[in-house]
């Protein structure tokens, strides 16, 4: 499968760059070029990329408005935030928006071009450099929106709807599992891990993936290293079982 790629950024040296870099790669094909986030609902309309690679700081509309508007939008092709800078606040509002990774423009190309293939294979992606940080964070982070403690009960409050199994899927998601990591551990089929996924974004209205693992986190059903933890949030103390 060819992956079409659209880069969104305002510096048409990081622009050429990047075009080089991806475009050298047989199953990636640039299909357009931005330089703001404004050019990016008519450009993915005409284009039908599968991928957006959006700067953050352009200078009419912003790479996170970008992103918000345009996966709001059904049918909307996946983002990957590529930028010079790793603000934790930044990186959760990329994700809230619904991007499905987070890379700074020094990743090595290699891991570009690899975490161009996994976001398209449906695996979300966040630069090594801030993944730890921002999960250390997510559930207790400030938002100015809602306070920690509302965030925490209302993402509960959603978890609980899950049936078990769905439950168990959603925080392996959260730890950051790949769903061939998900299907060993849980001895399920990588389809069915595929089939869980999807079910869970429907229920729970959400984009992608990082959606699923920002949630499970807001719920607080990964503070800290036991994993019997998860089965508090429906108030079902059997949260683990023999698959």
């Amino acid at each position: 499968m060819t992956i079409r790629l659209l880069i969104v950024d305002d510096d048409p040296l990081v622009r050429a760059g990047l075009t080089l870099m991806l475009g050298g790669a047989d199953d990636i094909e640039i299909v357009g070029e931005a330089a703001d986030g404004a050019e990016v609902p008519g450009l993915v309309a005409r284009l039908a990329p599968d991928l957006v690679l959006m700067d953050i700081r352009m200078p009419h509309v912003d790479g996170l408005t970008a992103t918000a508007q345009l996966r709001s939008r059904p049918g909307a092709p996946e983002v990957v935030v590529l930028t010079t800078f790793h603000a934790d606040e930044q990186v959760l509002r990329a994700l809230r928006a619904g991007a499905a990774g987070f890379l700074l423009k020094d990743t090595p190309p290699a891991e570009i071009v690899a975490s161009v293939r996994r976001v398209a294979a449906g695996d979300p992606v966040l630069s090594p450099a801030v993944t730890r940080r921002l999960m250390d964070r997510v559930a207790g982070g400030p938002d100015p929106a809602r306070p920690a403690h509302t965030r925490r009960a209302a993402a509960a409050a959603r978890l609980a709807e899950l049936a078990d199994r769905e439950r168990e899927v959603a925080v392996h998601v959260g730890r950051g599992l790949s769903n061939a990591e998900i299907a060993a551990t849980l001895y399920m089929g990588v389809p069915t891990v595929k089939t869980y996924v999807s079910r869970l974004l429907a229920k729970l209205g959400l984009n992608n993936r990082v959606q699923i693992a920002l949630l499970v986190h807001d719920a607080g059903l990964l503070d800290g290293e036991d994993a019997e933890a998860a089965g508090d949030a429906g108030d079902r103390p059997r949260r683990r079982r023999e698959a």
